[in-house]
């Protein structure tokens, strides 16, 4: 059975994204062995504290190098990705090995895919601008921009994300292309 690791961009405990990668999580269950990457103790990246490699990071490079494949999952601020996610992004792309650039990251050729829920853009700026860095990371960017999510105007009171036969359909054929590219 393939591994998937979900990546959250989202550290709210609430988090619309959250329980969107659940969803997935319970459409993924008979396809896909999948597990979540807990990273809130990831520092700031800095190279002056690169090498050695502290824990907290070398714990999520294992993850990913461990998963078959990665779907992440982004909100959207200010139509960008949240800086939690990109510092992560950051230190996963870094060499594994110190001086070693061409042996690549934990990132390297590892398949990706997105999804993205936010107001009415349903993420399309941050859902944009992660597939481009994905590519620029030399991941394997699998369904372009991926799945986008408009939130109900009610959730923002109810914290609860509501999903629509369409948005299950989309994440279904998400679900499909990529179980059957990794």
């Amino acid at each position: 059975m393939k591994k998937v690791l979900i990546i959250v961009g989202s550290l709210r405990k609430k988090s619309f994204n959250m329980q969107l990668a659940k969803i997935v999580e319970t459409l993924l269950k008979d396809r896909a062995e999948v597990s979540f990457l807990e990273y809130c103790d990831v520092p700031f990246l800095n190279q002056d504290y690169e090498f050695p490699t502290p824990e907290s990071v070398q714990k999520a490079r294992r993850a990913v190098l461990d998963a078959d494949g990665i779907w992440i999952f982004t909100p959207e601020y200010n139509y960008q990705i949240p800086g939690v996610l990109k510092n992560l992004l950051d230190w996963l792309s870094r060499p594994l090995v110190q001086g070693d650039r061409r042996r690549g990251s934990a990132l390297k050729d590892k398949p990706v895919t997105i999804c993205g829920v936010a107001g009415k853009s349903a993420a399309a700026g941050a859902r944009k601008n992660l597939s481009a860095l994905a590519q620029s990371m030399s991941m394997k960017l699998v369904g372009g921009v991926g799945t986008g999510v408009a939130l109900d105007s009610r959730a923002w009171s109810t914290d609860v994300l509501s999903l629509s036969e369409e948005n299950i359909a989309m994440l279904e054929k998400q679900i499909e292309l990529f179980i059957n590219s990794i």
